[in-house]
């Protein structure tokens, strides 16, 4: 999958993969990519700023986590985070009802009238 198809989706996607529960930025890498059954690939020079930038928008909280001698932060959704996933998937049903119906339009209206008067 082109890498510019997550353009304007990226946000719905992290917030969505952490709404479970907190996880650190390899761990939201690698579960967009097992949702997606390894279609998209997320670069860490491309979520570590988003993540950022959902934490500084109050949509995402962080917190440090110990795992042996190295620590690694965790996000997790915020109250705001998640009125906001359920806005991300509102859009995203309305957009793919939109884009359905002009992509795969089914049967026109009328021409199976005009198709069984000719």
């Amino acid at each position: 999958m082109r890498h510019d198809a997550v353009r304007g989706h990226l946000d719905g996607l992290l917030l969505a993969v952490v709404e479970p529960g907190p996880l650190h930025g390899y761990a939201i890498i690698a579960a967009v990519q097992e949702r997606s059954g390894g279609a998209l690939e997320l670069r860490t020079g491309t979520i570590y700023p988003a993540l950022n930038r959902l934490e500084r928008l109050g949509l995402l909280r962080s917190d440090w986590e110990a795992v042996g001698q190295r620590k690694r932060r965790r996000y997790e959704l915020t109250e705001a985070g998640r009125r906001q996933l359920d806005e991300e998937r509102s859009a995203w049903r309305d957009f793919t009802r939109v884009i359905g119906a002009v992509l795969d339009p089914g049967p026109t209206p009328g021409a199976v009238a005009n198709g069984a008067a000719t």
